[in-house]
């Protein structure tokens, strides 16, 4: 009998939307049947959801470790202050401090191997700044955890992947940030994980300019000529099979599209704000090119609709779905590089 994966979740801000999606989820018993869930969060906090939701039916079992949590329960570790207020809808720094506590104990289980993968709920970036987080998100803070000179946020659904070569940076700030050696190491990051977390044997990646028109050969930008087509031109000597720079408003209003494993956007919106608009319910982002795999709903703290009820959780369900699909990806295609031979007998038996 197949193992069950442990999948921690972190409640992220308190004040938001995420007990509400993290709750109404957990209430398809298929999810805690089929995986070993562990909420790293409040007890308290997680029961004042439950009533207000009308979830009250839902039964949480507190552990003390990991290692306690069973399947078919909703486990939940208390990491954090249980005094701290709930105040639906108004960002606090007590909220903030509570994200981060929750965050600091599943990474803490995710570097020792106790959970096999993480689903953030959603944070303020404003309010969860302090001595021990001082990052943009998630990506910076497990990247800056996981010491890894690169990572790469990627946004995808059923029939999208968008991945991203710079994250939180200001627009005014991009252009510097944007170099043929970065641009070169998230193509290689990206060509890596659609190989190993999503099984795509030789995938194919659309290359977004950073101007309009792709520079119109230099007349609006230079960056294309400088920067990402020498990068263009490294991957495909790498054997990366990547097309561009490609004008991102024909891209995206063409049948491009569906010629693509991948998209690399420069920048956050360039990829963001089409992703959102085709996938808004359904989408997760991914933090590829982490030893740890780690989604978390395409959405923030939604503090305006926050306590209303009202919030969509498919897209942290679809956050859950890809954790398991992703570790065994990841699992499978390590395995076969380890044994190849012993892969393709157990495929014809």
């Amino acid at each position: 009998m197949e193992q069950l994966l442990k999948i921690g979740i972190t409640h992220g801000d308190i004040n938001g939307i995420g007990y509400e999606v993290i709750l109404k989820t957990l209430a398809d018993t298929w999810i805690t049947e089929n995986n070993i869930i562990i909420i790293y969060g409040s007890s308290k906090m997680a029961g004042f959801y439950k009533k207000q939701l009308d979830l009250e039916r839902l039964n949480l079992n507190i552990v003390r470790k990991a290692e306690d949590a069973t399947p078919k329960r909703i486990n939940i570790i208390n990491c954090c202050n249980e005094e701290t207020k709930v105040e639906v809808g108004i960002p606090t720094t007590e909220a903030g401090t509570a994200a981060l506590q929750a965050l600091e104990a599943a990474t803490a289980d995710l570097q020792n191997g106790a959970i096999d993968g993480l689903v953030t709920a959603p944070i303020n970036k404003s309010t969860i700044q302090s001595e021990k987080f001082h990052f943009n998100g998630h990506t910076e803070y497990l990247q800056n955890k996981f010491n890894c000179n690169e990572s790469l946020m990627l946004l995808m659904s059923d029939r999208l992947k968008v991945a991203l070569a710079t994250n939180h940076e200001p627009i005014s700030a991009i252009a510097g940030h944007l170099t043929t050696e970065l641009i070169l190491k998230k193509l290689e990051i990206l060509q890596k994980s659609l190989q190993r977390d999503f099984m795509i044997r030789q995938p194919r990646i659309a290359v977004l300019a950073l101007n309009p028109h792709a520079g119109d050969n230099g007349l609006i930008g230079q960056e294309e000529t400088t920067i990402i087509i020498p990068a263009i031109k490294k991957a495909n000597e790498k054997g990366i099979v990547c097309v561009g720079p490609l004008s991102a408003d024909g891209f995206w209003g063409s049948d491009e599209l569906g010629h693509y494993d991948a998209v690399l956007a420069m920048y956050h919106d360039q990829g963001l704000a089409p992703f959102k608009a085709l996938a808004m319910n359904n989408g997760i982002n991914y933090t590829a090119g982490l030893p740890i795999v780690r989604t978390s709903p395409d959405h923030g703290t939604a503090y305006n609709i926050a306590g209303k009820n009202i919030a969509n959780e498919n897209s942290f369900r679809q956050a859950l779905y890809a954790i398991s699909d992703i570790v065994k990806n990841r699992r499978l295609f390590d395995e076969a590089e380890r044994n190849p031979l012993q892969i393709n007998e157990k495929k014809q038996n």
